[in-house]
């Protein structure tokens, strides 16, 4: 007859051999996952990569960007599609694919410091330089007007770029844009950028989707979106992480000290804003204390504060989506972004 192990010595044992087979698990997945280089060398891109090579603050600086070519009759448009911060240019794979069957141009750009782009070292990060680099770009590409598109981070570069070049801005359109609010004005503390990059050294694929799944996707995750963390993920996991964080920390100060909010009444261009009702994203919120955190990104009542606030707005709600609705629903989104291009026309 063989011995019965005492109720805790069992539960020890299972719980060893469970902790022994979790951590085996996760060794496996964390094998399969890729790493790649500084630039995202490694990942595969759509389209062709091109690169804009030009001088910014003392030094050669190389802008990586896809120039798609309408699949149907064009329409003489280009729309110009700006990432987010935890995105990058291939993330608007399915849009680029609808718009170009739509018949425009698609200019889709990783900016400096940002996935296939130059991560400088020494780099003043602000939304002025980028859309000056973004300017830069399209003259170069002989394209003087374009409709231009901004998700998330993009979403405040999009507004800057609106207000800065406002006779480059044939229409502005603004998904689930951060800085619909001023994060420093709501009383969330600064964070300096050494202590953002210590944070950013930390990132992880579970700790992007961990971030992603709260603030995103409202606690429903789906098979495909672990294409677009491995993505970012991967950056960090390569040769070039110390360049990354380092940029990723000079950007996240970027976008909390720069706010473009109070300037929305100056943006000129028809502008469509889509956005998602379930999103709670809002940098710093963590930082915050809980009053203030549990009342900052309420995009319901953001996205209506903005429409408010730009003169000639249209406001699309998508009550069930979060962050990223091109990603989420791309059905939904490409149908709504479609009509509001083609009512401008």
């Amino acid at each position: 007859m063989k011995p019965v192990l005492p109720t805790v010595a069992l539960a020890a044992t299972l719980a060893a051999s469970f902790a022994s087979f979790s951590a085996a698990a996760q060794s496996g997945q964390a094998a399969d996952r890729p790493a790649y280089g500084a630039q995202l060398e490694g990942f595969s891109y759509p389209h062709p990569i091109q690169h804009f090579t030009f001088q910014s603050q003392r030094q050669d600086l190389s802008m990586a960007y896809m120039d798609v070519a309408p699949t149907a009759n064009a329409n003489g448009r280009t729309v110009v599609l700006l990432h987010g911060k935890n995105f990058c240019g291939a993330t608007w794979q399915d849009t680029i694919e609808t718009l170009t069957r739509a018949g425009y141009r698609v200019i889709a750009p990783d900016q400096i410091g940002f996935c296939a782009s130059t991560k400088p070292a020494a780099y003043q990060f602000s939304f002025g330089q980028l859309a000056a680099n973004t300017r830069a770009l399209l003259q170069a590409k002989g394209i003087e007007r374009a409709i231009i598109v901004g998700h998330s981070m993009g979403g405040m570069l999009a507004a800057r770029f609106a207000v800065q070049y406002p006779q480059a801005v044939e229409q502005l359109v603004l998904v689930n844009p951060i800085g619909l609010e001023d994060w420093q004005a709501e009383g969330v503390p600064y964070a300096t950028i050494d202590q953002l990059y210590q944070g950013e050294l930390k990132t992880s694929f579970d700790s992007i989707k961990a971030y992603q799944l709260r603030f995103y996707y409202n606690g429903k995750w789906k098979p495909e979106y672990d294409r677009w963390v491995a993505m970012q993920a991967g950056m960090y996991a390569g040769p070039g992480r110390e360049a990354v964080a380092w940029n990723q920390a000079q950007t996240s100060e970027m976008l909390f000290s720069q706010p473009v909010v109070h300037e929305f009444g100056r943006i000129a261009a028809p502008t469509l804003l889509l956005i998602g009702g379930k999103d709670r994203t809002a940098p710093g919120a963590n930082r915050a204390s809980p009053e203030v955190a549990k009342r900052l990104g309420d995009y319901p009542e953001l996205g209506r504060k903005a429409a408010r606030a730009i003169p000639n707005a249209t406001l699309v709600e998508f009550p069930e989506l979060g962050h990223s609705p091109q990603v989420e629903a791309p059905g939904q989104f490409h149908e709504a972004l479609l009509r509001g291009l083609s009512a401008r026309r």
